[in-house]
């Protein structure tokens, strides 16, 4: 089993930042420290001018399968210590949620509960054939954390949130792709070749307006029409301002590929 300051590792592939999940003897199931860290790297990729695009990606036999719950009860004081797991786990997300950053995950054998959670909190999704779905909360009579109900329903819609959420049954890849869950399932010897080069792709694209795009998109569900077009015009003002949206145009009219820079 790694040890706490090996749990979540922080690489780079050029302008992806590859975090890493790793504590395969349990299946990557995230314990306290594991949680710590993962917000320590979560900050440092957002302290870094030169990441573009965000990798996640889990170790051994399977992407995450949620909270340790055997550290849920190991202490007198239940609620602290799952707390201690859930806060800064929480505060990695709203800190994601507020970069530019497009993210990717790659996601293999089991992803369960707050794994099932942290990958729908990516903005695309490869699937391995082996991945196993389920969000599980319901099934230790908990309910489910990381964003997952806020997310959930925007993908698959409210009756079929409330199935997964609810019967907590475990699907497989190719169910999670038919129901949006996912953009791709490919053999799982292929999968972080496809996540990776997909997360390449996105860091050479103009990161200004995929940030712009994001939260246009995550916006929209609860805004009226007049208010959404609105921020449309503002969105569209401001990237047309960026020496990306100069270079695409440029390269557009030169028919060549556009040389983005983020900027």
């Amino acid at each position: 089993m790694s040890d706490a300051s090996d749990s979540v590792q922080l690489t780079r592939d050029g302008g992806v930042a590859i975090l890493t999940l790793n504590r395969p003897a349990v299946l990557n199931a995230i314990d306290a420290p594991m949680a710590e860290l993962f917000l320590t790297q979560v900050k440092a990729i957002a302290a870094s001018s030169d990441v573009r695009t965000i990798l996640l990606q889990g170790n051994g036999r399977a992407f995450c399968a949620g909270g340790d719950v055997s550290q849920f009860l190991a202490g007198h004081d239940i609620a602290a210590g799952i707390e201690a797991i859930m806060a800064p786990l929480h505060e990695a997300l709203r800190l994601l949620d507020s970069l530019p950053l497009p993210s990717v995950a790659c996601l293999h054998g089991a992803i369960a509960g707050g794994g099932f959670s942290l990958a729908l909190a990516c903005d695309l999704a490869i699937a391995a054939d082996d991945a196993r779905f389920t969000m599980a909360y319901a099934r230790i009579g908990a309910t489910p954390d990381l964003g997952g109900t806020y997310r959930l329903a925007r993908l698959v819609g409210q009756r079929k949130a409330r199935e997964i959420a609810l019967l907590a049954e475990t699907f497989e890849a190719d169910e999670a792709l038919r129901m949006g869950l996912v953009n791709r399932v490919v053999p799982v010897a292929q999968a972080r070749g496809e996540a990776l080069a997909m997360a390449r792709k996105l860091a050479a694209g103009p990161t200004g307006a995929y940030g712009r795009i994001r939260t246009l998109l995550t916006e929209a569900p609860g805004a009226a029409l007049a208010d959404h077009l609105e921020a449309e015009r503002d969105a569209f003002r401001e990237t047309t301002a960026t020496a990306d949206f100069r270079e695409g145009v440029t390269a557009f009219l030169e028919k060549r590929p556009a040389a983005f820079t983020g900027r």
